[in-house]
């Protein structure tokens, strides 16, 4: 190994650990546009977990699409009569981040 890749191996190394994870990132994503006032990771609140969420849609080929919608538009009467309000303001990269984040169990 040359003496560049050496240093660039070891920066590497000291750079990852520092890095978010997707999950902290997704989780601060979450945290950011008020979704943890309503659901939690593995509890009902207002809203349902998101855990139950993910197995709520778990082997389905259209999960992703349908859950985006859900937070694109709102909705209710799928977990109850608390109804969820439209999150128009969010971009769709974040719309796509969340329902995947979600999706996995919130991990």
């Amino acid at each position: 190994m040359s003496c560049r890749n050496s240093i660039a191996a070891a920066l590497l190394a000291l750079v990852l650990p520092l890095a978010p994870s997707a999950a902290v990132a997704n989780d601060a994503l979450a945290r950011k546009h008020g979704c943890l006032g309503c659901h939690a990771v593995a509890s009902k609140l207002v809203g349902p977990s998101y855990q139950d969420v993910a197995a709520r849609y778990a082997g389905q080929p259209d999960a992703r699409a349908t859950l985006s919608a859900s937070i694109r538009q709102g909705g209710s009467g799928k977990w109850g009569d608390m109804a969820m309000p439209p999150q128009t303001k969010l971009s769709d990269a974040d719309v796509q981040r969340l329902a995947n984040w979600i999706l996995g169990g919130a991990k």
